[in-house]
């Protein structure tokens, strides 16, 4: 005769597939989006950033638009939410 598999133990390794899967990808990912919520809401002018490959410095701060300066003379508008990183300051010499 052979032998039927526990229901506890199915049980217990469908919850332990579960906290497994919540602290390999469910909560990098929250603390990354708390992270770059933070640095969004932390812009300034005169800040160094970086919006889809283009660096570029802010010259202007709106609720949901960022002006960038990107090259002498030149300004983009782009929305807050699209800048993906702040670098230090000096680096786009």
């Amino acid at each position: 005769m052979g032998a039927t598999p526990d229901m506890g133990m199915n049980l217990f390794f469908i919850a332990f597939m579960f906290v497994v899967l919540y602290f390999m990808m469910i909560r990098p990912q929250l603390k990354r989006q708390k992270e770059q919520k933070a640095m969004l809401e932390s812009l300034s002018k005169g800040d160094e950033v970086v919006v889809s490959g283009i660096l570029g410095k802010i010259v202007e701060l709106d609720t949901n638009f960022v002006r960038l300066e990107v090259a002498k003379g030149l300004v983009i508008q782009v929305q807050r939410g699209a800048v993906g990183n702040l670098l230090p300051k000096g680096s786009m010499k």
